[in-house]
């Protein structure tokens, strides 16, 4: 079975789209992973599968490139909502359902071709429990973690997807997959957890690098910048916009009065082509 895709990325955080509008593919984690694997398969961070919504224009079903389902992408929803505009709804705004609740998005497309979308990503989460992590008191801010080599600071943040949040001195020196993949599977975690290492260069700049769940060391990180900002606001290190430099370029994250917080960048059309889905492994197999 040939199915219709395009390849997406924001800031080289990469993505495949497919349409499922009536409903009918299945869908299995070993065929998410073939078509994510960057040697057997096209290659990406994540696949999302446009679906119909009740409640909203669309519904994102997004699968991080080892299989399994995320809440929540921001990067992910910015290329989701190009996608739909230059094939489904050439809409300047569209609500876009996902597992974290329907997000808001804005469009610029001077050319007719959108070139930066805004999400306004909602409310950030602080409640351990809703994050969630298994820690006492109701919030995790600027608490000591253990590290194999090093006892780190470390802030919680929902951005409807887990985020655990580490400012560093020097982020050249820090082992982004040990210690990101340590953290992620820490016990704390029982959904484990994305991680960002972040330098803070003033109050309006931060440096990050991300290690994304299920995914491992990416480029870019939308909902990751959003916590990184959120727990740097937190700590009072930055004021109620920031850039965030990550290693695909940079996105913009601003909190509004309503505490609701807003994620702007570029995003950009790599290529399409056909899957031929059949081909994939089947459930049990590994790539």
């Amino acid at each position: 079975m040939l199915i219709d895709f395009t390849k997406s990325q924001g800031l080289g955080n990469d993505f495949i789209i497919i349409d499922d509008l009536d409903g009918k593919l299945d869908i299995t984690p070993a065929m998410v992973r073939g078509v994510c694997d960057r040697h057997f398969g096209v290659g990406a961070d994540g696949l999302i599968i446009a679906k119909k919504s009740s409640v909203a224009d669309y519904f994102m079903d997004f699968r991080n490139a080892d299989g399994s389902l995320a809440e929540m992408c921001g990067n992910g929803i910015r290329a989701f909502a190009k996608y739909l505009f230059e094939r489904h709804r050439r809409r300047p705004v569209m609500a876009i359902e996902t597992l974290a609740g329907v997000k808001t998005v804005e469009l610029t497309a001077p050319d007719g071709e959108v070139d930066a979308v805004k999400v306004d990503m909602g409310e950030p989460i602080l409640v351990n429990a809703k994050i969630p992590v298994l820690a006492d008191g109701d919030a995790f801010i600027d608490r000591s973690i253990a590290l194999p080599t090093r006892q780190a600071k470390a802030t919680c943040v929902s951005m409807g997807n887990p985020h655990c949040v580490v400012f560093v001195d020097d982020l050249d020196t820090v082992d982004v997959a040990g210690d990101g993949s340590f953290i992620e599977n820490l016990d704390i975690f029982p959904n484990r957890t994305n991680v960002e290492f972040v330098q803070v260069l003033s109050d309006h700049r931060l440096k990050v690098k991300v290690w994304e769940r299920g995914v491992g060391a990416t480029l870019a990180c939308g909902t990751g910048a959003c916590a990184a900002m959120v727990a740097a606001g937190l700590n009072g290190l930055v004021g109620m916009e920031a850039i965030v430099e990550l290693p695909g370029g940079e996105l913009t994250v601003s909190r509004s009065a309503n505490n609701h917080v807003f994620l702007s960048g570029s995003v950009k059309q790599v290529f399409t082509g056909k899957l031929e889905m059949d081909r994939w492994p089947m459930e049990g197999e590994t790539v």
